[in-house]
């Protein structure tokens, strides 16, 4: 049994461990587990009390008077001699905030008061200041912004903001920057509030037509803050770069690889080779090649483009367009592997047995040559025998070995039992005028889950590779759920009639048999849907905690590096792995390595919003002019005002508000996800099959409304019309509703 730490302990800790300082850190390092979590909070609490820490409004501990040395600073003045000085944003001691002051480099972009920025702190002896901060990467403007539509009365105009908050803000007519009554704009806050409470605010873009195709994206670019346009000196280096001598590179143009993408793609970063290997014999062991494009010799440490790729932490896709992370110059140039051209690449080399069990990697800067640029319908109708006259040329030497070495792989794949989540993928076409012509499910062929299964076993290698090596790294973390979450899903299993094991601890292999129990019967999306729920979210981290629904130990992404930056670390991390050159992971690179996974994973978060939130819009807009019409769905989600219901076709997610299924008193139970009418003993859970009547849309927030028309099978017009008659069946005790004792449900689930 692990030993508490002391209080001494944790302070130490904290000493020595700035940048990990919650509560979960604190858990992880001294091995604190289950119950004695229970503990560990109140031990920190009493520290905090005696005022030997401070929790931050973040939920991380520091030492009293002392800052982290990456901090939020908020730039508060510029002195007569023209530096700028700034204080902790987090700063909740009694004590007056530190100085600190910003020392500035030429690189640095600008700033000014009431600009936040990330920091990296030293501590100085001085009488004026007590810290100086070098920039990392400025956070925000000054003021706050926003994006709406734009009304204009006859003395001001106000903004409706397009998320649905709806919280409105006063525009001055002398600052619309000539926009007019109902156009899309960016605003930004300024000081103070208008005679009506509301903020006050000024135009600083005008984005156009609301209806437009083109703003449904553009809506959540300026609503995310997602940075989409290059700055010039970001551009110029991009034209600028050229490719490398071959020097000391392995020349690998005789292999012959070939890229597998979408028909429509513009870039081609990874090419893949398979071919049976001879020192194995006849025991059906592979040879895999994964190549994948030398980003890291064009994006070079500090440089301007590293900076903007750092901004930007990923590209962004949506329906009509993508904002990529790199220039157009790299992505769709020189970095992409096309066919018939030279190009440079990092190589993994990874050996396979017949079970596909990773037996060894080497990985190698190279010069490769594609030989065939092919979509995934090509590839999979070469293998199922209707080859056109590409692939015939290269289905015995190239295709057939690929999927030959697939089947191995599925082997391994079988064994450790990832997650199997069945999710269909919905895809939103667009016709030429950018409006939606139809919601289709994504077809997953065998061409797919090939490409995955070779992405995925390059990036273990890749992993493997720098472990062994001891050069660190960003981590590709997915950590098991919560108890809390599980058992949520438990009790949702127990409801439709199936079981998850309890007291033990608990593998994919659980899961993925419970899915599989579901998968025939009526509760296969909600069981698909809570497991999802229930998972935590990957992140990046420079520490490996492993990945748990891929069931790997070690994982890390090395296969995208022109969209995702995280790819683009490991490719720095190989080069200085094996000395490959001067533009490997730098020391500036591996000191900043817990801040720059910090940063990425909240750019991947906010590019996951940003689409979701296009794709309902798209949604909203698609189903406008269905006004009135019937749909079939499930039950999504169940909040205190409504519950969320999800159509069966188009997977468009929407609110039936609470009052217009009935005014008696609905009890909401947070345990178990329900609704329960106090009178009539309605109940309403996660998963019931509905039908639905569409009433409203908001294509500008995404926002759809919902009347439920028919509930398990059961007619509840007139229960609607019950409540449109205004009946009440609240009870009121004390000025307060009071619920009369619920009625419980004896519904039979059919299985």
């Amino acid at each position: 049994m692990t030993a508490l730490p002391t209080e001494q302990d944790i302070l130490n800790w904290i000493s020595e461990n700035p940048h990990k300082s919650s509560k979960r850190d604190i858990a992880r390092a001294f091995g604190v587990k289950g119950s004695d979590k229970i503990i560990l909070k109140k031990t920190l609490k009493s520290l905090a009390d005696s005022g030997s820490l401070v929790k931050t409004k973040s939920k991380t501990y520091r030492k009293a008077g002392v800052l982290p040395p990456v901090t939020l600073v908020q730039i508060t003045h510029v002195s007569d001699q023209g530096d700028l000085f700034g204080q902790p944003q987090d700063w909740t001691d009694e004590a007056p905030a530190p100085e600190i002051l910003i020392v500035t480099r030429r690189s640095d972009p600008s700033l000014g008061a009431g600009d936040k920025a990330l920091m990296r702190l030293q501590a100085v002896d001085d009488e004026a200041y007590q810290y100086e901060g070098r920039l990392i990467r400025r956070l925000s403007s000054t003021g706050t912004t926003s994006v709406g539509i734009l009304r204009v009365f006859e003395h001001e105009a106000r903004l409706k903001p397009v998320d649905r908050s709806g919280k409105e803000w006063i525009v001055s007519l002398r600052e619309t920057l000539g926009a007019k009554d109902g156009e899309l704009v960016e605003v930004e806050k300024k000081g103070g509030r208008s005679h009506l409470g509301l903020p006050r605010a000024r135009v600083t873009a005008v984005l156009g037509d609301p209806s437009a195709a083109k703003s449904v994206s553009l809506i959540a670019i300026h609503q995310h803050d997602i940075p989409h346009v290059f700055p010039d000196e970001v551009v110029s280096e991009a034209e600028h770069a050229r490719e490398p001598e071959l020097g000391a590179r392995t020349d690998l143009r005789h292999i012959p690889f070939i890229t597998i993408d979408p028909h429509d793609a513009r870039d081609h970063d990874d090419a893949c080779f398979a071919e049976s290997d001879q020192e194995q014999g006849d025991n059906g062991g592979y040879i895999l090649w994964v190549a994948i494009a030398d980003v890291a010799h064009y994006v070079t440490s500090q440089s301007n483009l590293d900076r903007e790729a750092l901004k930007r932490g990923n590209s962004t896709y949506f329906a009509d367009r993508v904002v990529p992370m790199l220039p157009e110059r790299l992505s769709n140039g020189l970095c992409s592997l096309k066919e018939g051209e030279d190009r440079y690449a990092l190589v993994a080399k990874m050996r396979i047995d017949q079970n596909g069990a990773l037996l060894s990697q080497t990985f190698l800067r190279a010069v490769i040559r594609s030989h065939a640029s092919l979509s995934y319908e090509t590839v999979q109708a070469a293998r199922d025998g209707q080859a056109d006259l590409v692939s015939a040329d290269i289905l015995e030497k190239v295709i057939t070995p690929l999927y030959e070495a697939y089947q191995c792989l599925l082997r391994a794949r079988e064994k450790r039992q990832p997650l199997e989540l069945d999710l269909p993928e919905r895809q939103i076409v667009l016709d030429d005028l950018g409006r939606v012509s139809s919601i289709n499910y994504k077809e997953r062929l065998e061409a797919h889950k090939l490409i995955e299964e070779f992405m995925v076993l390059a990036n273990v290698a890749a992993s493997l590779a720098l472990v062994e090596k001891r050069t660190p790294l960003l981590f590709r973390v997915h950590e098991e759920p919560s108890p809390e979450k599980i058992d949520a899903l438990r009790k949702t299993a127990q409801a439709s009639g199936y079981a998850l094991p309890k007291g033990q601890v608990l593998k994919t292999s659980q899961l993925n048999r419970l899915l599989c129990e579901a998968a025939s019967g009526d509760f296969a999306e909600l069981i698909n849907m809570t497991t999802l729920r229930s998972m935590t979210q990957a992140y990046y981290s420079p520490k490996n905690f492993g990945h748990f629904g891929l069931a790997l130990g070690s994982y890390a992404h090395f296969t995208s590096p022109i969209r995702r930056y995280a790819d683009l670390i490991v490719h720095r991390a190989l080069i200085r792995a094996f000395g490959w050159g001067e533009d490997g992971l730098s020391e500036a690179d591996i000191a900043a390595l817990d801040t720059t996974a910090e940063a990425i994973s909240n750019t991947e978060r906010r590019s996951m919003v940003a689409e979701r939130d296009t794709n309902d819009r798209y949604l909203a807009a698609y189903l406008s002019e269905q006004i009135g019409t019937a749909f079939r769905g499930r039950i999504s989600g169940i909040v205190k005002f409504g519950c969320f219901v999800r159509l069966d076709d188009s997977g468009a997610e929407g609110l039936v508000p609470i009052r217009s299924i009935g005014r008696e008193y609905f009890h909401y139970d947070r345990d178990d996800n329900s609704l329960m009418g106090s009178e009539s003993g309605l109940e309403i859970t996660l998963g019931q099959p509905v039908t639905v009547k569409l009433t409203e849309t908001l294509s500008e927030s995404g926002s759809i409304t919902f009347e439920l028309l028919e509930l398990d099978g059961k007619d509840l017009s007139s229960h609607a019309r019950q409540a449109r008659s205004g009946k009440r069946s609240q009870r009121r005790q004390n000025g307060k509703r009071k619920p009369r004792k619920l009625l419980k449900s004896n519904r039979k689930r059919q299985h």
